[in-house]
């Protein structure tokens, strides 16, 4: 069914809402149902239509799901992640392509010259963390939304990650997310949020 732009100002109703994030959780565990091929390249098909600097979209996604690649993730896992790393049936790598700069006639052709605007090798490395990581929260949206769950995590070798699988690239890893069909084995109680009054201010 194509998507009927007349009803963009509908909201998502309680049930969708609570999949993406009310009742949605950081998993730990995950079972043995596979992730297929096919939903994760509907996964980043739905993740590249959020917004990012001058449609920079810096991010890049490694798919890590034969056991002879989790094998060669686990030991750069911090030992707190390493046997979720293993049990979940996708780990995402999750890096930003230091040379995004490149595609930038392609991704904002209105504007020949924005591939200046990040000519500096330096000056790319900022905006290309920061977009990459809205980029990663759009990734863990999208996930949810196609009914799988996600385990984000930073607590890994990130130089070790970037010499086993990205020695040959311009990609530098971020962060890794565990990808899957969640369970609740060592789901931790979920933790307070702060309230608007806190975090939140309107002018």
């Amino acid at each position: 069914m194509a998507y009927d732009s007349s009803t963009r100002d509908a909201a998502l109703g309680e049930t969708a809402l609570a999949q993406l994030f009310t009742e949605a959780r950081t998993r730990n565990a995950f079972s043995d149902r596979p992730v297929a091929p096919e939903l994760l390249h509907k996964l980043y098909d739905l993740t590249k239509y959020g917004p990012t600097q001058a449609n920079s979209t810096p991010a890049r996604f490694l798919f890590i799901t034969s056991p002879e690649a989790k094998a060669r993730l686990s030991p750069f896992m911090s030992e707190g992640n390493r046997e979720k790393t293993l049990q979940a049936p996708v780990n995402v790598i999750i890096a930003f392509d230091g040379d995004f700069h490149e595609h930038m006639p392609f991704l904002f052709p209105h504007n020949p010259g924005a591939k200046d605007w990040f000519g500096d090798a330096e000056a790319r490395k900022a905006p290309g963390v920061l977009n990459s990581s809205l980029q990663a929260g759009y990734f863990m949206i999208a996930a949810r939304a196609l009914g799988l769950d996600v385990g984000p995590m930073i607590g890994f070798d990130a130089d070790g990650v970037k010499a086993e699988f990205l020695a040959d690239t311009t990609w530098q890893p971020s962060f890794v997310i565990n990808l899957g069909y969640g369970t609740d084995e060592n789901l931790f109680p979920r933790s307070p949020r702060l309230d608007f009054d806190t975090a939140a201010k309107i002018l």
